[in-house]
């Protein structure tokens, strides 16, 4: 297996490499040029003045935890090793960059500046890829439990009442989780009616 023939491998080094350099999150200093906007500043500021356009993905590449970490990177690996093999590494790269950006853009909309991040975004993204692309398959194409999607959605709603904080889940980016499921969707959308014709 070569690093570079696989895309979602340099994805998980790179955010293991930050987590613990950055000792999740606890050094401010090291996370900093990472965070969605600047020093906790205006949308415009970052983008429009300081032209600072990385950090539209920057923050999936942030953890606050181990657990955090080791969830985000398993989910990163099965759904990127079976995106990459069967559609491709160009439609694994546009998923990850779309539901990077609109996911990030969800949660800072939603709550304004703070800081928030981590991989779970992107791979609502891919779930979300998955099952549109799943639903009109005439065969088990990503060989994915249907319980999974379930699973995910219920995940999604269970964070929006609140229920995770109360098993002692943290703080959850319930609008990036939002963000990425709608991104993977409409993706897969285009990619169903469209982009497949160019392959």
């Amino acid at each position: 297996m070569k690093v570079s023939r696989n895309l979602y491998i340099p994805l998980i080094v790179i955010a293991v490499a930050i987590s613990i350099f950055s000792n999740f999150g606890s050094n401010y200093d090291v996370i900093e040029i990472l965070t969605f906007t600047k020093g906790y500043s205006a949308f415009n500021y970052t983008y429009l003045e300081e032209s600072e356009w990385w950090r539209l993905i920057s923050p999936i590449f942030m953890h606050f935890s181990i657990a955090h970490l080791a969830f985000n990177c398993l989910w990163i690996y099965v759904l990127g090793e079976k995106i990459e093999m069967i559609d491709g590494r160009i439609t694994f790269v546009l998923i990850v960059i779309i539901s990077s950006i609109l996911s990030n853009f969800f949660q800072y909309y939603s709550q304004g500046p703070h800081l928030f991040g981590g991989l779970s975004g992107v791979i609502y993204g891919l779930l979300g890829f998955c099952m549109i692309i799943e639903m009109e398959s005439k065969f088990d194409r990503y060989g994915l439990p249907p319980a999974l999607y379930l699973f995910m959605v219920i995940w999604l709603i269970l964070g929006f009442m609140g229920i995770l904080d109360l098993f002692g889940f943290g703080k959850v980016a319930n609008f990036a989780h939002l963000g990425g499921l709608v991104s993977g969707i409409l993706f897969a959308m285009i990619y169903r009616n469209f982009m497949k014709k160019l392959y």
